[in-house]
């Protein structure tokens, strides 16, 4: 079983133009998501899937792999359905750019040890949000699963809503997520669906087509960077970490 890394970075932003290269303690971001994903030793190869030539100049500086993809992919997935078509592997895990936080021991939860028998494989690592402000922040992709933690809806609503009892937890969907080769294909080959597009989560994709997502709860937590406040936040939870 191989199993490829990708960190989908695209230079365009509405919020933070520029992002993978933004400067963190001296180094772009996209050098510390690097470092941090290249702990996890179940990853046989670990790339940059970029569309600019300003990130790939700054990955090409500091000697991390990386592949020019299509500027036209407008989610993760599709640039990582590109890669699989250039890197063949069983598995691909996404391993978001903007996330220079990232715990490699996230990865070993969602990592299978041997491969799926489900060809169409997906999984997505989850948070328990433990903040009100974070259940209403629409940023934050809620979801609500079954008692086999198969994933039944993606929302950027708070849910389930708590009418009748207030004893669940609220979790959101984070970037590190897994797909099969054939998952890939079929996502590449299958038009958007209505609740994708309504809640702008490719997964649902996948979840509305029949295809089960496996959610992995996670307590390693990360900062997702949108915004100079974020690069802030990061800087100073990196320096009192030691990491300067």
């Amino acid at each position: 079983m191989k199993i490829i890394g990708v960190i989908p970075a695209r230079y365009q932003s509405s919020r933070l133009p520029g992002k993978p290269l933004a400067d963190i303690l001296g180094k772009p971001m996209i050098w510390w998501v690097y470092q941090a994903a290249k702990q996890c030793q179940k990853l046989d190869d670990l790339v940059v899937a970029t569309d600019d030539d300003r990130i790939m100049q700054v990955c090409q500086q500091y000697e991390i792999p990386a592949l020019m993809t299509r500027a036209d992919h407008d989610t993760p997935t599709g640039r990582i359905h590109e890669v699989s078509t250039r890197l063949d592997a069983d598995l691909y895990l996404q391993i978001m750019g903007d996330e220079p936080l990232i715990d490699a021991r996230a990865f070993d939860l969602i990592l299978p040890d041997t491969l799926p028998q489900d060809p169409y494989y997906v999984a997505g690592v989850t948070n328990v949000m433990e903040h009100p402000a974070d259940v209403i922040d629409f940023s934050n992709q809620k979801v609500a699963c079954n008692a086999k933690r198969e994933i039944l809806m993606i929302s950027r609503s708070p849910i389930p809503y708590p009418k009748g009892t207030l004893d669940f937890e609220y979790e959101k969907i984070t970037g590190i997520q897994l797909f099969s080769k054939q998952a890939l294909h079929f996502y590449a080959n299958t038009p958007k669906s209505l609740l994708e597009k309504a809640e702008e989560n490719d997964l649902m994709r996948f979840i509305e087509n029949g295809h089960t997502v496996h959610a992995v709860r996670s307590p390693y937590k990360t900062v997702s960077v949108d915004t100079p406040k974020d690069v802030d936040i990061v800087c100073e939870i990196l320096t009192q970490r030691g990491n300067h």
